[in-house]
């Protein structure tokens, strides 16, 4: 069965008031965080596969997106970068979810926004949330930021987990945003949470970004709040301790960042103007930036 550009799996399931999660590769998945949430929801609700693209090719570019070659039980096995969407139940909320793993589109944009559109329509989503991470002038040694929006229920239930740091962003996005903009033109009530990550870190998997943002969604979709477990981020942000201490300049930054975090994050009777960093932090940050952005189009993805 098609819908849109994805192939459906047969038999089709039916599937009543569900609730989308999404990710979005590569843009604002950084220490994996989205990926991260949605496998560990997926794992929960026992997740299984729903569509596909039925030709990925027609909106990604193979030399942005590599395939991969892997050998498994001796044989060779070719497999083609994709968006995936997924389904299941969580008995104890009695809700059906679904995940959509989407990819920015280098073509078609149009036609692949149009898709998702439809197949998250035709399975009946009410609720619609991306998620993902981004890297930002924040300090491990603090508790993570969850920024995003949120209708005054759901805000309600969050209450304490999210933060108003920050100011409304202007500047280059993905097309994909248009999906949550067309799912609320159809009613659906959508919303967008991102964890802001320490950008001199850069793990590969961010497990306590990933917890901080599981922490939200637990919350506002009633699902077990055991699902956001912060014990590998921990761990992490210890090993992240242990190498700090061995670095003559990295305690200097952080304590810079820790002072601009405390006044950001204060309440608007505390809240100064922005603080200003040191010229080398100013240099230092500037150099990751730099070194970020010049790889989101050479750096392979999966």
């Amino acid at each position: 069965m098609r819908i849109g550009a994805f192939e459906v799996v047969e038999p089709v399931p039916e599937l009543a008031d569900a609730c989308a999660i999404a990710m979005l590769k590569p843009w604002v998945d950084v220490g994996r965080v989205g990926t991260l949430v949605l496998a560990r929801i997926e794992q929960h609700v026992d997740a299984k596969g729903l569509a596909t693209l039925d030709r990925p090719g027609t909106f990604f570019d193979f030399t942005r997106y590599r395939p991969q070659m892997s050998i498994a039980g001796g044989k060779r096995r070719f497999s083609t970068p994709n968006s995936e969407a997924r389904f299941g139940h969580d008995d104890d909320g009695d809700r059906d979810y679904l995940f959509l793993h989407l990819r920015e589109p280098h073509a078609m944009a149009e036609e692949y926004v149009e898709s998702v559109v439809e197949l998250a329509l035709r399975f009946g989503v009410v609720e619609y949330y991306r998620v993902g991470g981004m890297y930002d002038t924040v300090p491990h040694s603090r508790p993570l930021l969850v920024t995003g929006n949120l209708p005054d229920d759901k805000a309600d239930a969050a209450k304490g987990l999210m933060s108003t740091w920050g100011r409304p962003y202007q500047g280059p996005t993905s097309i994909v945003n248009l999906v949550g903009e067309a799912l609320e033109e159809a009613g659906v009530q959508t919303s967008s949470l991102m964890a802001h990550l320490p950008q001199y870190v850069q793990l590969d998997e961010d497990h306590m970004g990933a917890a901080r943002l599981l922490d939200v969604l637990c919350a506002v979709c009633g699902l077990p709040r055991s699902l956001a477990d912060a014990t590998r981020g921990s761990q992490q942000y210890m090993e992240i301790n242990r190498a700090v201490a061995q670095n003559k300049d990295l305690p200097k930054l952080i304590a810079q960042l820790e002072t601009y975090y405390d006044r950001m994050t204060a309440g608007p009777e505390e809240r100064r103007e922005d603080p200003s960093f040191s010229p080398e932090v100013e240099e230092f940050l500037k150099y990751v930036g730099e070194r970020l952005d010049g790889g989101k189009e050479s750096a392979p993805q999966d």
